[in-house]
């Protein structure tokens, strides 16, 4: 029995996925139970539905002997379609693909680098531009800053840094800060790392932490630029141990400021490894604590000398020359660059050149250095314009030489002062040379606020004395010594010598003493 026939289905929505479908007849089966009657008016009622459905599947036609072979078909279609959609524009690639492409990728950057003559062996597994024409970009903007192809082999991780993320925001705020931008290529070589921090995280919190350590604003240029490693420090580290236990041996806490900002190397020291032991060794050497504190205060650059290639080597040189060892600590304290230079050579040269021009010895050279250590470092045409004065005035050379092995300051004092003071003391004066030779320290003193007032006094009173009891003392002891009824002898043969106790003495901004507990313990 021949069933109803429908050119239609009521889900359209199966058959709107499918590019191949013209149209679509059901054959629907006879009924078995006979008791079920037939409705002939069915078709005249659904012509209206039919007529629907054709219209939704815009006359897409599909013929079909059973509706068990057409639904059959209907599933078998998405598979048909996911095979056809591999080239679709919304399909993924492979994790295969992908890592592929990224080896092509970062071989075409290596392949463009080694043509400028970078080595990217270090680059491995730093994440870099996915284009060449990116890197190209990275590597124009270091040139700008005046980086060669040499400083970026010395750190190519630098290339790992974007320009507009990295390199703009980190230059911008030290710009800020008031880093001059001609510092700026010696500020990366020194330290490229920079470029990798964060200005938030890295950069303000150092900055912020060194105004607290008393350096002003104004100086923080100054500090970065002289020492940029210290914006890679942690706070809480090597910087703040540093400053602790300088402050813990002497060094007042209002100095702290002045310290760093003249020398800023002092925040990337261990305490341990550097300060402690120089400190410790100058004690040795007969340098009290205190006194060590007071040349860090006024030259904390000592504190870069080497102790075991340097220090040692240049004590040792002195004692080779003669200096003895209960005059190391004058010589140190006198002047603390003798630890630094590269002083053998120098003992050598100015030992000849004394014993020269004025015939100073070797056993005399070595008082010549224990008197004035910086003499090492005088060149060899102002002593010779000095010895040639001294001729010039009216002296002998064993008379200069004499008066040198007393005051070897006369090697080195401004000779316009010293020719006004000669010329005072044979016009106003009227002594003899003989009085100079004497006590040569008198061209030490100034002219108009020692020697011509205190001569005037002298005169008025009628008091006849040498030039050392005129002079070798202070302004309050000079008016007692006015009041004396006789001059004392011993007073008279006084001769100048440095005074350990003139870096030991008493200021006004002394810690407290608790500030002054030693803390050595605390750094080992």
């Amino acid at each position: 029995m021949k069933a109803l026939s429908y050119t239609g289905i009521t889900k359209p929505s199966l058959l709107l996925s499918h590019s191949e479908l013209s149209a679509l007849t059901f054959r629907i089966p006879q009924l078995n139970p006979p008791s079920v009657p037939r409705v002939p008016s069915l078709v005249g009622k659904n012509n209206g539905l039919v007529t629907r459905i054709e219209c939704s599947i815009a006359e897409r036609t599909f013929a079909s002997s059973s509706a068990n072979s057409s639904l059959s078909k209907l599933s078998t279609t998405p598979s048909v379609q996911h095979q056809r959609g591999s080239s679709s524009l919304y399909s993924r690639p492979s994790l295969l693909e992908m890592k592929n492409e990224r080896i092509a990728n970062r071989a075409r950057i290596y392949e463009f680098l080694r043509g400028l003559g970078i080595v990217p062996d270090e680059l491995d597994g730093l994440e870099l531009p996915v284009t060449v024409e990116v890197m190209r970009e990275r590597v124009d903007f270091l040139h700008k800053l005046g980086l060669t192809i040499e400083d970026i082999n010395n750190y190519p991780l630098v290339l790992g840094c974007s320009v507009k993320k990295n390199m703009i925001p980190v230059l911008d705020y030290l710009g800020k800060l008031g880093v001059r931008k001609s510092t700026f290529t010696d500020f990366l070589r020194r330290y490229p790392q920079v470029l990798h921090a964060s200005v938030v995280v890295d950069l303000a919190p150092v900055v912020k932490y060194l105004q607290g350590m008393d350096i002003r604003p104004s100086d923080i240029p100054r500090v970065l630029e002289r020492y940029p490693e210290v914006l890679g420090f942690k706070l809480e580290g090597t910087m703040s141990t540093s400053v602790a236990y300088l402050v813990g041996i002497g060094v007042a806490r209002r100095e702290i400021g002045g310290v760093l900002t003249r020398y800023p190397e002092i925040l990337g020291m261990r305490v341990g490894r550097v300060i402690k032991p120089f400190v410790e060794y100058l004690e040795s050497l007969g340098i009290p604590k205190l006194a060590v504190a007071r040349l860090i205060e006024k030259q904390p650059h000592i504190l870069g000398f080497g102790l075991d290639n340097r220090v040692k080597p240049n004590v040792q040189a002195l004692l080779e020359f003669g200096v003895r060892n209960e005059a190391l600590a004058s010589v140190i304290a006198q002047y603390p660059e003798i630890m630094g230079i590269d002083l053998k050579p120098k003992l050598v040269s100015q030992q000849s050149l004394l014993n020269s021009s004025i015939d100073v010895g070797p056993e005399d050279f070595c008082r010549v250095v224990e008197k004035m250590p910086q003499v090492v470092s005088l060149s060899q045409s102002p002593i010779l314009k000095h010895v040639d004065f001294l001729k010039n005035c009216g002296f002998s050379l064993p008379q200069i030489r004499n008066m040198v092995m007393k005051c070897p300051q006369l090697l080195a004092l401004n000779l316009d002062i010293m020719k006004l003071s000669f010329d005072y003391f044979q016009a106003e004066m009227s002594r003899d040379l003989d009085d100079l030779v004497a006590f040569p320290a008198f061209f030490t003193y100034g002219l108009e606020s020692t020697i011509k007032p205190r001569h005037q006094v002298v005169t008025k009173k009628g008091l006849r004395c040498s030039l050392a009891w005129l002079l070798n003392c202070s302004d309050e002891k000079f008016e007692e010594r006015m009041d004396y009824e006789s001059i004392d002898m011993e007073e008279m043969e006084m001769e100048t010598s440095f005074n350990m106790n003139t870096l030991l003495g008493p200021r006004g901004d002394e810690l407290s003493s608790e500030d002054e507990e030693d803390s050595d313990d605390e750094y080992t």
